[in-house]
């Protein structure tokens, strides 16, 4: 073996995505030679992903010619080699158009390889005492081994050339039976975990699932997974989850400006949103979280994702806590929407059903606020534009999310509504907040005046929100 010595570090992509081989600076003279394996700063900066490496293994190769492979782990890894020379093998093994694409090349000391999930590797040592070491950023389980898969090194199809003729190598008997590429089994994706699954929006996200066919999914609520509380979150091995939904959320807002009400709010909207952003910093789990216009003071006609917090009342301020807390997760999306509608307790729904017992004549008239401004955001559209931003892999960050339109009062939606239901919308008397809540007997949490979202920069990924004025109608025909 003849090493390359005082390269510059650099990196070159493959064909296969993702796989990116480095040429590293070693430094030698007579009495051997020295390098920096993997400097975290400088390889993220030229596109290794920051992976988050827990692990640290080495494969020691006795004689030339043993071959190892080819196999799919469900991780990360970043191979280079201690001493000697590989000729490395690898096979994309994750779904989708690169299936079963194949790179190959030989490693020595001076050039290492990061091999993203799912893409198989085998290696050949191609000298005596050949080692090899591997950072990968999840530790091994019995759980995590039934995921793995294989591709049958020996297969003509893959099309490798090995400077070793196979029939002169050392192999495992495992090795030898592994499938051919038309029948090896693709690597299935890192679980998806949504919370809240019995809300307004863990029901439509439930539903997209279901419509789209989507796999690798578990729905969890209150009763099966607290999120709030520190003592379950070992329960889980959270290596294997790729995506968390977060559609959990104390909206009682009313009732969060008492005493019980707001020890509720806050574990559910602050302690457990800070929760699920450690576990998806430590595990590369992208954290999608909902926040709401509450967290403004309503000031502003119109509200963009750079504007400062200026929650009103205590579900605001929660909201907010909440999402400071998911922003410092590296891999996050937090959707913000407002006047949230979909399946279960909502206005609309209410509106309807005043409609129709003024309709059967049980009512003369329902007074609705008319100093409160905003847009619906329809569950529907919410789960679309989350499952938009994780398949396109949008910019993380925080994107507003709510119909399109112009604005309208509480009174105006709710005369839409009547007139949509009955066409009685004439019996809807317009009344002021304060008039409104004059004789409440419980707590009155303050409102933001003005609650429309700007709705720009979901727009520049190419996800068009839907007018909120159609999707009222047809979801008053459900």
């Amino acid at each position: 073996m003849t090493m390359e010595f005082e390269k510059d570090l650099k990196v070159t992509e493959t064909n296969i995505p993702g796989l990116l081989v480095f040429d590293l600076p070693v430094h030698g003279d007579n009495r051997g030679w020295f390098k920096e394996n993997w400097q975290r700063a400088k390889m993220t900066a030229l596109g290794l992903p920051d992976f988050g490496p827990v692990q640290n293994n080495i494969s020691f190769n006795a004689t030339r010619g043993v071959t190892r492979g080819i196999h799919a782990e469900p991780w990360d890894k970043y191979i280079s080699v201690a001493t000697g020379e590989i000729f490395g093998a690898w096979v994309d093994l994750r779904p989708g158009e690169s299936f079963g694409q194949v790179y190959t090349t030989r490693l020595d000391p001076s050039r290492a390889i990061f091999v993203p999930r799912g893409v198989g590797n085998s290696f050949q040592a191609l000298e005596d005492g050949t080692a090899y070491t591997y950072l990968v950023n999840a530790h091994w389980s019995l759980e995590q081994k039934k995921t793995y898969t294989f591709v049958n090194l020996a297969d003509p199809d893959l099309g490798i050339e090995w400077p070793i003729p196979l029939s002169e190598c050392e192999l495992s008997e495992a090795d030898k039976a592994h499938p051919t590429l038309k029948d090896a089994k693709s690597m299935a994706p890192r679980r998806t975990m949504v919370t809240g699954c019995n809300g307004q929006l863990g029901r439509a996200v439930r539903k997209y699932v279901e419509e789209h066919g989507l796999e690798g999914f578990e729905f969890n609520d209150i009763d099966t997974f607290d999120f709030s509380d520190p003592a379950q979150y070992d329960r889980f091995d959270w290596s294997l989850y790729g995506t968390i939904i977060n559609c959990g959320a104390y909206t009682a807002v009313d009732k969060a400006e008492i005493a019980e009400g707001r020890a509720a709010a806050w574990k559910a909207n602050a302690q457990g949103p800070a929760l699920l952003a450690r576990v998806a910093a430590e595990h590369n789990i992208t954290l999608v979280h909902v926040s709401s216009d509450y967290v403004f003071d309503g000031t502003r006609e119109l509200h963009d994702e750079t504007e400062s917090f200026s929650p009103l009342g205590v579900y605001g301020q929660s909201k907010a806590a909440g999402d400071l807390a998911v922003a410092n997760c590296p891999r996050h999306y937090i959707l913000r929407s407002s006047w949230v509608i979909g399946e279960g307790h909502n206005f609309v729904k209410t509106m309807k059903t005043l409609s129709d017992r003024v309709a059967n004549g049980e009512l003369a008239q329902v007074t609705v606020v008319d100093d409160q401004y905003g847009r619906l955001t329809f569950t529907s559209d919410m789960a679309e534009a989350i499952f938009h931003l994780l398949d396109t892999g949008a910019e993380y960050g925080t994107y507003n999310l709510t119909g399109e339109g112009e604005s309208a009062s509480w009174y105006e939606i709710a005369r839409t509504v009547f007139d949509l239901a009955n066409r009685n919308g004439d019996k809807v008397i317009p009344v002021s907040t304060v008039e409104y809540y004059a004789n409440a007997t419980g707590p009155v949490s303050p409102r933001p005046e003005y609650s429309a979202l700007d709705l720009t920069k979901i727009k520049n990924t190419g996800y068009t929100p839907a007018r909120w004025k159609e999707t009222l109608k047809k979801y008053l025909n459900m």
